[in-house]
């Protein structure tokens, strides 16, 4: 097994709440993902109900689709998704947990730590390196667009 592992961090001009509920609104990052430089192109929740832990949804990629579900969720101050891609024949190829730890920094600032993790599995650890940049770019593209969403005219 290959393990990337690496920290992102980002000062968002909002408050705390509205930076969790944007990026707890699974169907709605496709409203402020980036559309270039990235390979997220739209995610659709699966499950019925309100987002929490247990809820899942499937992201579709440049790469193809992937599942995934919520792991972690303690508003206003942590998220963890943990998605997934398996082979045609159902092995597990990687698979991945983006996570946010939000800090408060007075009423309308908010610091988020971006942690991801992605593991490779089986033969498909070999791409491993792969795997590392492409994380680190999707990931550091996904958190200044993050911050970009709140900031539309900078």
């Amino acid at each position: 097994m290959g393990v990337v592992e690496f920290e992102l961090a980002r000062v968002v001009h909002a408050p705390i709440g509205d930076v969790f509920d944007r990026l707890a609104d699974i169907e709605g990052h496709s409203d402020w993902m980036p559309k270039r430089g990235s390979i997220h192109r739209t995610s659709k929740k699966t499950s019925p109900g309100p987002v929490g832990v247990g809820t899942t949804y499937v992201d579709r990629t440049s790469v193809g689709s992937m599942p995934g579900d919520v792991v972690e969720f303690e508003r206003p101050t942590r998220l963890v998704y943990h998605w997934w891609d398996r082979s045609k024949g159902g092995r597990l190829k990687a698979e991945g947990w983006p996570g946010y730890r939000l800090e408060a920094k007075g009423d309308h600032t908010t610091i988020v730590h971006h942690h991801a993790r992605v593991e490779t599995h089986g033969l498909h650890h070999l791409a491993t390196p792969v795997y590392s940049w492409l994380a680190r770019r999707e990931r550091t593209a996904t958190v200044e667009a993050l911050q970009a969403s709140f900031h539309p005219h900078d």
